[in-house]
């Protein structure tokens, strides 16, 4: 058995798929796309003489197919997701209290004024 030591292991939760993993998934979507080509083509062949509008959708299908597969499979990696900020806001400083009795901005500032207006 190993020991254990006391050191942390951090887990990398922002870090993009390795590149082969990334390319193989790219490979997979576009055999698939393919495939679907493929389904649609042999549909257009049996459906030419039996029914014709929905042979010529597949045969619109299995035409615009391969150029979106090549988009979708040339589209590249995915961005990467972003990682937690590591910024901490400052805590605000407390606020120091006026002193009993004195007047405040809202109503002794504001008043005294306006007496002198009036009076």
């Amino acid at each position: 058995m190993r020991k254990r030591s006391g050191t942390e292991v951090f887990r990398i939760t922002g870090a993009r798929q390795g590149l082969a993993e990334d390319v193989r998934g790219r490979q997979r979507r576009y055999v698939i796309s393919m495939s679907v080509r493929t389904l649609a083509v042999v549909a257009t062949v049996a459906l030419w003489n039996v029914e014709r509008p929905v042979a010529i959708v597949t045969l619109v299908i299995g035409t615009l197919l391969p150029y979106v597969a090549v988009v979708i499979a040339n589209a590249g990696r995915e961005n990467a997701p972003s990682l937690p900020t590591t910024f901490v806001t400052a805590p605000t400083p407390p606020m120091i209290a006026p002193p009993p009795g004195a007047p405040t901005t809202e109503s002794g500032a504001g008043t005294a004024g306006r007496e002198a207006r009036e009076g």
